[in-house]
C-alpha cells in the first residue's frame, strides 16, 4: 500500500531511539499518522515542527498498519509561529483542534485549504484572529455542527439579528428572544461577516463557536474536553484587548 501527498504536521513524537511517530492533515487522505525513520535526528527534527507543510509519501504492507512516511519539506512556518506569542497560541490551537476533532484517515479537502490558508496568515496578528474565527465556523460546518445565521429562528426575519439558540445554533432576532434572552448566546456583527471586526467582537464571536465547540462537537466525539491549547489562545487573545 502506498500514496503520495502533502498535508500540514500536526504533532510529532519520539518513537524508540532515533525515529519518530507524525500526524499530518493530508488534503486527500485526511488525518493520517506514520513512522518517520530518523525523525527524532538533528537532520529531521526541526523540519517536523507542528505546522509545518510537507510532501508526504506512506507505505505499509496492509492498510490498516500505521506504515511509514517519507517526507520532504514544503515550507516551514517555524519563523512566523515564533513572531510572537499570539502566533504560536494561535498555531496550537488549530493543530490541537484538528488532531481531536478529525477522524482518522477521511479527507476533508475543502477544510484542508481553509487550514492551509489560515496557516499562511500566521504572524499577521492585526487579521489573525478574524481568519481563525471563520476557521472554527468551517470547522463546525464541515464536521455538521455548523450556524444557521440567515434569519431568525423565531420570527423569520433576516435583520436585526443579535443572538445565537444554543440548542438549535439559529440566529434569533431581538424582537424574537424574548424571556430567553438571558439564555442567548450573542451575535456580533463578525459573525455575520458584517463591519469593521474589531477585536472585542471577534473576542465576542469566539466565544459562541466555543460553545458549540464544547457542548455539541466534543460530546459527538466520546464527551472529551476540548484541548486546552484552544482555550490558551482564546484567553491569551482576549488579554490583548
Amino acid at each position: 500500500m502506498e500514496w503520495r501527498d502533502h498535508g500540514i504536521l500536526l504533532s510529532m513524537r519520539r518513537h524508540g531511539e532515533s525515529a519518530a511517530i507524525i500526524e499530518v492533515f493530508t488534503e486527500d487522505h485526511g488525518r493520517h499518522a506514520g513512522v518517520v525513520r530518523g525523525g527524532a535526528s538533528r537532520k529531521l527534527a526541526p523540519i517536523l515542527q507542528p505546522g509545518a507543510q510537507l510532501d508526504v509519501q506512506w507505505q505499509a504492507r496492509l492498510q490498516e498498519h500505521i506504515g511509514s512516511y517519507r517526507v520532504e519539506p514544503l515550507r516551514s512556518r517555524a519563523a512566523a509561529a515564533l513572531s510572537g506569542r499570539l502566533s504560536l497560541a494561535g498555531l496550537n490551537a488549530v493543530t490541537a483542534l484538528l488532531s481531536f476533532c478529525l477522524p482518522e484517515r477521511v479527507p476533508h479537502p475543502g477544510l484542508y485549504r481553509r487550514s492551509e490558508q489560515l496557516m499562511d496568515l500566521l504572524g499577521q496578528d492585526d487579521i489573525w484572529p478574524l481568519a481563525y474565527l471563520n476557521w472554527e465556523l468551517a470547522l463546525l460546518e464541515e464536521l455538521g455542527f455548523g450556524l444557521d445565521l440567515s434569519s431568525c429562528a423565531v420570527t423569520g426575519l433576516t435583520s436585526g439579528l443579535v443572538y445565537v439558540s444554543p440548542k438549535s445554533g439559529r440566529a434569533v432576532s431581538r424582537a424574537g428572544a424574548g424571556d430567553w434572552v438571558d439564555r442567548l448566546l450573542p451575535l456580533p456583527p463578525c459573525l455575520l461577516g458584517e463591519g469593521p471586526a474589531p477585536d472585542a467582537e471577534v473576542a465576542e464571536a469566539l466565544r459562541t463557536t466555543g460553545y458549540f465547540l464544547a457542548h455539541r462537537l466534543a460530546p459527538a466525539l466520546g464527551h472529551r474536553a476540548l484541548p486546552e491549547a484552544r482555550g490558551r489562545f482564546v484567553d491569551l487573545f482576549s488579554r490583548r484587548l
